[in-house]
């Protein structure tokens, strides 16, 4: 059973001497001031393919298309994190099969006719690093170094190409369209990235920072920096809309401000109606404020001042519950009722009243017939760097529709139907169209209230680095 890693990561961008192979010393990526040419587009429709259940997929990915002509990659989907990147021609550990059913491709620029390298005096890598490299002659090229946080890293250089995308153009309706977009060629990759049963052609990071993909769309000025995802982990897929969601109406949240990742404010936590008694400052933790709501993570992490009240409190419903330990990491027990019967409901508050309701079928997961685990995490424990973070992932999220608003800095939810669709607004006309639900894994097809109706699904979108 392998487990999305945790999406948080530390990203070091690098310029090469092109045939010396000398590396500059790493800086930290800021803000990206993008001036490339992207298409005018009212919304962007993404399918989805994948399942939030730990037991199988654990990940939800989309398919994408990159180059002249035109190839398919698989990527995941990652709010945690801000750059695309594929895996290349001439990868060093790169994955080559997956047992998610993918046919898995290397990504070789020489074969695209629109491929172009980018170098360290170009836009793009300069305003990574808020200004010119010290160093940067032309024709030093523009390098990246991801570590995420279970210690597996990507490492490569970036390249400039086109992206089919699936433009909304009515109800359930899209045309494929090119935009031009910076990108991570894999060179090598280590730990999961470079031999999990579960590989993918890479990683599509859709954090908030300039290099992402709703940076990049938002940057031609055409599409608000917002988008949406609804993960269906009942039927697999999900619906993911680019722009802005006008239905359904969802209460929002404010994001906390200055952060590399997606962040709120959280201020209480009810198991079963009652609120657990906890310290007023235990939901900031050191560098970390708030809670991180990241789509590249499939369970709830909980520093140990939560983690245990948590577990205490759920568990004393069940006080005869034989507990044992599965890969010495999840609490696991048999249990032939229903779990919604059996176990409480958790509720956890964040400010201006928004509530993220979790059921018990939602943080359990079944590995057997009747044995459950638990999907919450201790995030002292279990992170790679030992750090007591609040982090929910898409155990919690699925079968909500969940928005971003970075424009206004707000994210809000509802509970949803993730098999049907919401409605997209068309900023220059005020018209309203469905965007529908996918399952890419299942015969690339469109589920619309369950029916399922064959569309085209090339696919579209524009991607980023990491948090």
């Amino acid at each position: 059973m392998d487990l999305r890693r945790l999406a948080l990561v530390v990203v070091t961008v690098a310029v090469t001497v092109v045939g010396h192979g000398k590396n500059l010393s790493a800086l930290r990526a800021h803000d990206i001031r993008r001036h490339g040419r992207l298409l005018s587009t009212i919304g962007v429709d993404l399918p989805l393919g994948g399942n939030g259940h730990p037991s199988e997929t654990g990940l939800y990915f989309a398919k994408i298309g990159l180059g002249n002509p035109s190839k398919d990659y698989y990527v995941q989907v990652d709010t945690g994190s801000d750059i695309l990147w594929v895996n290349c021609a001439g990868c060093d550990k790169c994955p080559t099969k997956s047992d998610l059913g993918l046919g898995l491709t290397l990504y070789d620029p020489k074969k695209s006719s629109t491929s172009s390298l980018v170098y360290c005096d170009q836009d793009f890598c300069t305003s990574t690093y808020d200004g010119p490299l010290p160093g940067c002659k032309p024709n030093l090229q523009c390098q990246y170094n991801v570590v995420y946080g279970d210690g597996s890293s990507t490492a490569g250089y970036f390249v400039k190409d086109n992206m089919k995308l699936e433009q909304v153009t009515g109800n359930l309706q899209s045309r494929s369209t090119n935009g031009t977009v910076v990108f991570g060629c894999g060179a090598r990759q280590s730990g999961e990235l470079g031999s999990s049963s579960e590989a993918l052609d890479g990683i599509l990071g859709f954090g908030q920072a300039n290099s992402s993909i709703i940076s990049q769309l938002a940057a031609s000025g055409k599409v608000k920096k917002s988008f949406a995802h609804c993960l269906d982990n009942i039927e697999g897929g999900g619906i993911f809309a680019i722009g802005e969601v006008v239905s359904p109406k969802v209460k929002r949240t404010p994001m906390v401000q200055n952060q590399a990742h997606y962040n709120i404010v959280m201020k209480d936590i009810e198991v079963g109606g009652d609120l657990l008694r906890l310290p007023s400052d235990i939901f900031d933790s050191g560098d970390q404020k708030g809670t991180i709501v990241d789509s590249g993570t499939t369970l709830a992490y909980l520093p140990s001042s939560i983690y245990e009240p948590l577990m205490t409190k759920i568990l004393s419903q069940q006080p005869a519950l034989n507990l044992h330990t599965v890969e010495d990491q999840f609490t696991c027990f048999q249990f032939a009722g229903s779990v919604d019967s059996g176990f409480p409901v958790v509720k956890f508050h964040f400010e201006d009243s928004l509530v993220l309701t979790v059921f018990p079928h939602e943080y359990t997961f079944q590995i057997r017939e009747d044995i459950w685990c638990f999907g919450w995490q201790n995030s002292g424990v279990q992170s790679k760097d030992g750090k007591d973070m609040i982090l929910l992932g898409d155990l919690v999220l699925s079968n909500k529709l969940v928005i971003y608003d970075i424009e206004n800095q707000n994210i809000g939810w509802t509970e949803y139907n993730c098999s049907s669709s919401v409605k997209v607004k068309d900023e220059s006309s005020g018209a309203v169209y469905s965007v529908g639900a996918h399952d890419i894994g299942s015969a690339s097809s469109l589920r619309i209230g369950g029916i399922l109706t064959l569309l085209s699904i090339i696919i579209a979108l524009l991607h980023s680095s990491i948090a």
